[in-house]
């Protein structure tokens, strides 16, 4: 199938810091440590948007609609269920399955994985995880080291040159939610 044109990789929405309100709540309303924050949720349904407008052309033309989907397992429910619920709202409209097979830790597995698929890819994954996702698809550490914690929202973009052979790095901050910046993390 080839190497993907191109990579998208997320942080999952907003979550809950520790046992005190706000709480992480389920598709089904019920409180949750694992899940997202109601703005959690709020920032999945406007990335549906981001990557999959109904009318129009997408926000930014760095962007694409993808064609493949892949977020962190919940490893049997050891680990958070907010990568895969932050891009469930995107695989629903798109009529696409989330492909949930590797976990947090099993980064160059997911790589491996992901550059036999070709096409677009949108992945969703912990922050503290997603350099090493960046260093494996750039061969280097020239990505930022740290996804900042307090940050949320950004797209990191890795787009396949024009002779496959190496993939160029960028930032798109996704502008969805009020308090969104658009300053690019550090490098």
């Amino acid at each position: 199938m080839g190497l993907p044109q191109k990579i998208m990789v997320i942080r999952h929405g907003e979550k809950p810091q520790g046992a005190i309100p706000p709480y992480g709540v389920t598709t089904a309303g019920e409180q949750d440590a694992h899940s997202l924050l109601v703005q959690g949720w709020a920032r999945a349904g406007a990335l549906a948007v981001l990557f999959a407008p109904s009318r129009g052309a997408l926000q930014s033309e760095a962007l694409a609609q993808p064609n493949i989907i892949f977020a962190a397992s919940d490893d049997g429910g050891k680990s958070s269920r907010r990568p895969e619920e932050t891009v469930s709202v995107v695989a629903q409209k798109l009529s696409l399955d989330v492909d949930t097979t590797y976990a947090v830790g099993r980064e160059a597995e997911l790589v491996d994985a992901v550059k036999s698929c070709g096409g677009v890819v949108l992945i969703g994954w912990e922050h503290k995880h997603i350099p090493l996702i960046a260093n494996a698809i750039l061969g280097n550490t020239s990505a930022p080291q740290q996804w900042p914690v307090e940050r949320f929202d950004m797209v990191w973009v890795f787009d396949l040159d024009a002779a496959g052979a190496a993939y160029g790095f960028s930032q798109v901050p996704e502008l969805v939610m009020p308090g969104d910046s658009a300053e690019p993390f550090p490098t």
